[in-house]
């Protein structure tokens, strides 16, 4: 069976949540639709940025049921799957599967900080149970788990994994994945802290698996295209250089606390973080702010800058024809 290709901004999308704190199932057509128009190729739904540990097991299921009915087939859609155990990643995949999402997105069991020959064995173990297109992400800083190159390569050569998303600080190791033509789309978090997109995709990377596209989301399709001529490696750099202000907001503090704080301040539906999680305010949420408005954002989407206009609904989400549901809008993170 020939693999999906994928290339381009795979944004990790955010839960919206009502005032009473369910999630916002308007919020997130919304939300959808706002990407759509603005080029993101792929979304990830209960990624970190999606506060997944804080959704019930029936939220989660809610998730995928009523999000896969929103397709239009313009974006694919991916699950982050990973539960606490082999057998439990493997019903969420299943799960998923049966309700129509086009992949899964799995990381290492977290917490239990198993061996790599466990995690890879892990990866493995749940591929041969689906026909589900799958992701690996490795994400060392969140899951206390780091694959290197080898057994990576090892995993990803199986036919049901299609993406894999590097989130080490180890420009070397994406080489050398890169550098063995894995049939898979390569793509890297986008945290300047990380320092791995400009390396990424100067080697050959297909795009970038990010958060700051749920706020920027045509910024980050530019910055995700893949490199075919000179023309696209300077287009890039203009672009990461301009964007590198909002890039560093957005990993100022636990993912997703900046970008769900932001999207609220600007009128998008996103909704409150779920405790213990708190908001940035203050000089904190300025920064993110004065970013915006140095991009020019608020003139692209129509976003209200607290402080600067008067609150109201993004102009773009208003032509789409929908209004921000539950508790997005007003001024004051998966």
């Amino acid at each position: 069976m020939a693999k999906m290709p994928l290339e381009g901004s795979f944004v990790a999308l955010v839960t919206p949540f009502n005032a009473d704190g369910s999630v916002d199932f308007g919020a997130f057509r919304t939300l959808l639709r706002f990407q759509e128009d603005h080029g993101t190729a792929a979304l990830l739904f209960m990624g970190s940025t999606g506060e997944p540990t804080m959704l019930t097991p029936e939220e989660r299921r809610q998730i995928v049921v009523e999000t896969a009915r929103m397709k239009t087939g313009r974006m694919r859609f991916f699950y982050g799957c990973t539960g606490g155990s082999t057998e439990a990643t493997i019903a969420h995949v299943r799960f998923a599967r049966e309700h129509g999402a086009d992949g899964a997105i799995l990381a290492a069991p977290p917490y239990i900080c198993a061996s790599e020959d466990d995690i890879e064995r892990f990866f493995l173990e749940v591929a041969d149970a689906t026909d589900l297109p799958l992701g690996i992400y490795n994400n060392p800083p969140r899951v206390g788990t780091d694959l290197g190159w080898e057994r990576l390569l090892r995993v990803l050569s199986h036919p049901r994994y299609v993406v894999h998303k590097e989130s080490t600080a180890r420009v070397a190791q994406v080489a050398r994945v890169l550098a063995a033509r894995p049939d898979v789309a390569v793509m890297c978090c986008d945290s300047p802290n990380l320092g791995l997109v400009v390396p990424t995709m100067a080697l050959g990377g297909h795009g970038t698996a990010n958060m700051t596209g749920n706020v920027a989301p045509a910024e980050m399709a530019a910055l995700s295209r893949p490199w075919r001529r000179w023309e696209d490696a300077a287009a890039f750099r203009e672009t990461y250089l301009r964007l590198l202000p909002l890039l560093h907001f957005t990993y100022s503090a636990t993912n997703p606390v900046p970008v769900k704080s932001l999207m609220k301040a600007l009128g998008l539906p996103a909704g409150d973080l779920r405790r213990p999680l708190r908001a940035l305010e203050g000089p904190a949420l300025a920064a993110g702010l004065a970013a915006v408005r140095a991009l020019g954002l608020d003139r692209t989407y129509g976003y209200k800058v607290p402080g600067l206009d008067a609150p109201g609904a993004p102009a773009s989400l208003r032509a789409a024809g929908e209004e921000p549901a539950g508790g997005g809008a007003g001024c004051v993170l998966g």
